[in-house]
């Protein structure tokens, strides 16, 4: 993948980011109980306020300039999962699994291309979305995490 500007870059990555919010919204309306509707929905969202996020960011190298990165635990739960296909009527767990492999490739994505870039504000927005893909990556592993803890009690 080459990219010729940031702004090309950031085009590329408002792509991946709306392909994120239609995959979790055709979980969300598929869901058959509340509380999955609400998970899907709230990822939804999450996806949403990236492709916001980018979108400012698209022209606006203050923006870029004045993103605050933070320190993301990686749980690594992921990492030993094996990649599965959504199947309608999956329990909890194997959804969970589904999107946890996505966002664990979003962040090996962007880290890639971070790597291969030259331009110091390609490699800053790159390292902004491993940052905000490795939050929904955690909250989904410690989402996976409590389910299997509750099914212990």
């Amino acid at each position: 993948m080459e990219f010729g500007s940031v702004d090309e870059v950031l085009s590329f990555a408002v792509d991946r980011e709306k392909e994120a919010v239609e995959f979790y919204s055709s979980l969300a309306k598929e869901a058959t109980r509340a509380s999955l509707k609400e998970t899907f929905e709230r990822f939804a969202k999450e996806e949403e306020k990236h492709v916001s996020l980018l979108s400012d960011m698209t022209g606006n190298k203050d923006k870029i300039d004045s993103y605050e990165f933070e320190e993301i635990t990686d749980l690594k739960i992921s990492d030993y999962m094996v990649e599965t296909e959504y199947k309608q009527g999956m329990p909890m767990p194997e959804i969970l699994k589904i999107a946890m492999k996505k966002e664990e490739q979003a962040v090996k994505l962007y880290s890639t291309l971070a790597d291969k870039t030259d331009s110091e504000d390609a490699k800053k927005v790159f390292m902004i979305l491993v940052q905000e893909e490795s939050k929904h990556k955690l909250a989904l592993e410690s989402m996976y995490d409590d389910y299997l803890a509750d099914q212990d009690n």
